[in-house]
């Protein structure tokens, strides 16, 4: 089944690269939102997760912030 992601990220973030690598290494589909030029997208980063940080990845609904590989390769695990 596929899993739903979207990465709210920015341009100059190193982490943000990272998580993007991670996904296209292991084969895992994503949508990038450049949340420092998609305002609407900025506020709804900030209402899901709380903060202004990046990257903020959601996986099938679950918020993760930052670059946190367990957390991701858990949810990801999830049927």
């Amino acid at each position: 089944e596929e899993k739903m992601i979207q990465i709210y990220s920015t341009p100059t973030c190193g982490y943000c690269k990272k998580a993007k690598a991670y996904f296209n290494e292991i084969k895992v589909e994503y949508t990038d939102y450049d949340v420092s030029t998609d305002k609407a997208k900025a506020n709804e980063m900030m209402e899901k997760s709380g903060q202004m940080g990046v990257p903020v990845i959601e996986i099938n609904g679950k918020i993760i912030v930052g670059f946190n590989k367990p957390a991701i390769e858990a949810e990801l695990a999830k049927k």
